[in-house]
C-alpha cells in the first residue's frame, strides 16, 4: 500500500515540483496551498506524512504545526523553509516536526527525510512552547548541516528535563548550547555556570553545595550554593571531567536522589534542577583509566550534543565573521563593517584548531588593527602564512584495494549493507545516506541482485 503525503505550500511551482516527484516513486501526493487547506485535508483525509512550509500569506507553517500534532500525532512533518536561522529551526523542533529542510531543496536530501519519517516513528506527542527571537540572546550561527543538527536537538529537548552532556573541543561553543537549552525550556529558575577546572576541590565543594557557618577554617558566614540557586533552572557543569572521584560521587547523589547536603549540615537539601554538563575529552578514555565513574557517565550521557570543530562546518565562517565583527566593532566603538572577499578566503582555508573562540579572537585583533572600515587579506598575515591543513589523511591500502575502481567500491558496499539489512530499503537508505530513488538508481546501475529465496518476496 502506498503512502499518502500531503504537501503544504503557497508556491505552487514547489507543489507541481514535489507532486511529480512523489508520484514517480509510487506516493499518493496531495495539494495545498494555504495552512487552512492543508489542515481540511488533514481532518478529512488519512494522510502519512506531511511536507509543510513555515512561511506563507495568512497562517504560517509554524502557526498550525502545534495543532496538527495535537490532532494528528501519527502523522509525520518535514518543515521547508528559505530562512537559515537557529530560532525558527528550534521552534519547528519543539512543536514537534520530524525533520526541517531548507530551500532550494536538495531533493535526495528531501527524499532521506521522508525515507527517515515513513520509517521509522519518532512522536514525542504533547504541546511544546515556541520560542521567540531576543536579540540580547547569545545567538548560535551557522547554516550548515551539522550544525542544523544541533538545533534540531535543541528543540527536541529543551523542554525535557533530561540531564544533557555537551562534547566537542574547546572553543566550539559548549556554553551557547547550554544557555540555548535553558532558554527554549520552560524552566523559571535562573542559569547557572559552574566552572569545574577553575576551583581546587575544597572550594568546589562549597561552590556547588554551600556550606554551614563555622563548617571549616575561614567560613565565618553560611554559604548558598550553585545547586541551590540553580533551583527551578538550569545548572551548566563545564570541563565535567576535571572533578575529582569524590567530588563524581556527590554529584551521582543530586542526579539520582535530587538531593544535597551543604559542608557541615546533616539535612539534605532538594533541588529541583536541570543538569547540563560539558567537556572537551573523551570521557570513554576517562573511564577505562578509572578517572571517571561509570554510573556518572550513564547519569550525564541520557542526551548527548556533539558539537562539531569549526574546520568542520567551514561553511560557516562568513557567517560566523559577520555575527562576530557587528558585536566586536560595537563594544569596541569602532566602525569596521566589512571583510574583503581575499580575507574570508584566508579565514575559510584556516585549520582553526582552537575553533569559533579563535576566530573570535582574530576578529578582535583585526577590528583593533584595521586603518578603514574594511578587514583586508593584509591585515590577517598570520593566517595567510599558514597553509591549511584540510586535506584528508588517507591509509594505505593493500595492492588487491589499489586495482578496484570507484564503481567496484560503490557496487560491493552497496550490496553488503542490502544483505545486511535482508533487502529493507527503508533501513538500507539511513545507512547509506541516500533516498529511495537514488538506491533504485544505484542497484540498477550496478546490476546488484537480491538472493533467491528473497527475489519472489521483493518482486510482489
Amino acid at each position: 500500500m502506498s503512502s499518502r503525503l500531503l504537501v503544504i505550500d503557497d508556491d505552487t511551482a514547489i507543489c507541481r515540483t514535489l507532486q511529480l516527484h512523489f508520484r514517480n516513486d509510487d506516493m499518493d501526493v496531495l495539494v495545498a496551498h494555504s495552512a487552512e487547506q492543508g489542515q481540511e485535508i488533514c481532518d478529512s483525509q488519512d494522510v502519512d506524512l506531511i511536507i509543510l512550509d513555515i512561511r506563507m500569506s495568512g497562517k504560517s507553517g509554524l502557526d498550525i504545526l502545534p495543532e496538527l500534532k495535537t490532532k494528528h500525532p501519527a502523522i509525520g512533518i518535514i518543515m521547508i523553509t528559505a530562512f537559515h536561522d537557529m530560532e525558527s529551526t528550534i521552534a519547528a523542533m519543539q512543536s514537534g516536526a520530524d525533520d526541517y529542510i531548507h530551500k532550494p531543496i536538495d531533493l535526495d536530501e528531501l527524499d532521506l527525510a521522508v525515507t527517515r519519517a515513513l520509517t521509522y516513528s519518532n512522536h514525542t506527542g504533547g504541546d511544546i512552547g515556541v520560542s521567540t527571537a531576543d536579540d540580547s540572546f547569545d545567538v548560535m550561527v551557522g547554516h550548515s548541516r551539522k550544525m542544523l543538527e544541533v538545533f534540531k536537538m535543541i528543540g527536541r529537548i529543551a523542554s525535557s528535563p533530561a540531564t544533557v552532556l555537551i562534547t566537542g573541543e574547546s572553543g566550539t561553543g559548549k556554553e551557547l548550547v547550554a544557555r540555548a537549552l535553558h532558554r527554549t525550556s520552560s524552566n523559571a529558575g535562573p542559569f547557572v555556570v559552574v566552572n569545574c577546572a577553575a576551583l581546587v576541590e575544597t572550594l568546589l565543594e562549597s561552590d556547588l553545595f554551600g556550606h554551614e557557618k563555622g563548617a571549616f577554617t575561614g567560613a565565618f558566614a553560611k554559604h548558598i550554593g550553585k545547586f541551590a540557586l540553580a533551583d527551578q533552572g538550569t545548572i551548566f557543569l563545564d570541563e565535567i571531567s576535571e572533578l575529582s572521584l569524590a567530588m563524581q560521587a556527590k554529584l551521582l547523589r543530586v542526579l539520582q536522589e535530587g538531593e544535597f547536603s551543604p559542608i557541615g549540615s546533616t539535612v539534605p537539601q532538594k533541588t529541583n534542577v536541570r543538569v547540563v554538563a560539558a567537556t572537551n575529552t573523551n570521557l570513554l578514555e576517562a573511564l577505562e583509566q578509572s578517572h571517571f565513574r561509570e554510573d556518572l557517565y550513564y547519569r550525564l550521557q541520557v542526551v548527548n550534543i556533539h558539537l562539531p570543530p569549526l574546520r568542520d562546518r567551514i561553511d560557516d565562517v562568513p557567517a560566523l565573521v559577520q555575527h562576530l565583527l557587528a558585536r566586536i566593532s560595537a563594544s569596541m566603538n569602532r566602525s569596521v563593517e566589512r571583510v574583503s572577499l581575499d580575507a574570508i578566503d584566508t579565514l575559510k582555508g584556516y585549520h582553526w584548531p582552537g575553533n569559533v573562540r579563535e576566530l573570535e579572537n582574530v576578529i578582535t585583533k583585526a577590528v583593533s588593527m584595521c586603518p578603514a572600515n574594511t578587514i583586508t587579506r593584509e591585515i590577517l598575515p598570520e593566517l595567510a602564512s599558514v597553509p591549511a591543513d584540510n586535506e584528508s589523511k588517507t591509509t594505505p591500502l593493500d595492492q588487491d584495494e589499489c586495482e578496484r575502481s570507484l564503481l567496484e567500491v560503490e557496487k560491493a558496499h552497496i550490496a553488503r549493507v542490502l544483505e545486511n539489512t535482508n533487502w529493507h530499503k527503508g533501513k538500507a537508505c539511513e545507512i547509506l545516506g541516500v533516498s529511495r530513488p537514488r538506491l533504485r538508481r544505484l542497484i540498477a546501475l550496478h546490476g546488484i541482485e537480491p538472493p533467491l529465496h528473497l527475489h519472489r518476496l521483493l518482486s510482489n
